[in-house]
């Protein structure tokens, strides 16, 4: 992506490389520099303050008919020009120590603690834990007496949805008066 979008002082603005932009006044002096909140690219971004200026004159006139009340008034917005850079990509730099970290979780976890989890998979129905509470009600009539427990089984253990509990013991009450 060769441009970034930042926010300075609550307004967004699309930026590249080498890009002036005029923004409202910013705290920081002439010539020195800092870093925008970036939200969205993968770069870092840096400003440098160029120069502070007023913008164009703005002329306000207020008048009433027939009164001979006229007033006119000006204003020119205080105004800073910045220089914008693009950084290396931030994601390079973050995403090393994401993956480093990744395997000391995988290792910390015990082996018995999923062989439980297995257990109920058995008996399930296939991708039972990706369903929803209505696919779950509505592949509980056509299941079978050993799936429907298995699954009741599953979700009071593990996902304790309500829904799909009381889908399954209907289900299961149906299946034992046939």
């Amino acid at each position: 992506m060769d441009y970034a979008i930042i926010r300075l002082g609550g307004k967004q603005y699309r930026v590249r490389e080498g890009q002036t932009l005029v923004v409202d006044r910013v705290k920081a002096d002439e010539g020195k520099t800092f870093q925008p909140d970036v939200l969205l690219g993968e770069a870092t971004v840096t400003a440098t303050v160029v120069a502070h200026e007023r913008g164009p004159k703005i002329r306000i006139g207020k008048y009433k008919r027939r009164t001979g009340y006229k007033r006119h008034n000006g204003f020119r917005a205080a105004t800073s020009r910045l220089e914008i850079s693009l950084g290396a990509a931030k994601k390079k730099a973050a995403a090393a120590p994401k993956k480093a970290a990744e395997p000391k979780v995988e290792q910390a976890a015990p082996a018995p603690a999923a062989a439980p989890a297995e257990e109920h998979v058995k008996g399930m129905p296939k991708d039972y834990e990706g369903m929803t509470v209505a696919q779950v009600s509505e592949g509980a009539k056509g299941w079978n007496k050993p799936m429907l427990q298995a699954a009741l089984a599953f979700e009071q253990a593990h996902a304790g949805r309500k829904g799909a509990i009381a889908a399954l013991e209907s289900a299961l009450k149906a299946k034992e008066e046939h």
